[in-house]
């Protein structure tokens, strides 16, 4: 069974991708891997952050009144 991982868990995978690119001492493919898994991580959580822009944008402007805000997690 495959759980769909929060926000906050690939923001921490990406943390460690990145300190552990940081380091240096990755062999290149190695590192090659961890860069391309980062990068579809960034695209994720930009992804998440642009939908929870517009989900607020949108409960912000209905009629100037407070709503209930849905989230869901794609």
């Amino acid at each position: 069974m495959s759980e769909t991982k929060t926000f906050e868990d690939k923001l921490q995978q990406l943390e460690g991708i990145v300190s552990e690119l940081e380091k240096g001492d990755r062999p290149l493919e190695t590192a090659l891997a961890d860069f391309q898994t980062g990068v579809g991580l960034v695209k994720e959580l930009q992804g998440t952050l642009k939908h929870a822009e517009e989900t607020l944008a949108k409960v912000m402007s209905d009629d100037d009144k407070l709503t209930d805000l849905e989230l869901t997690n794609d």
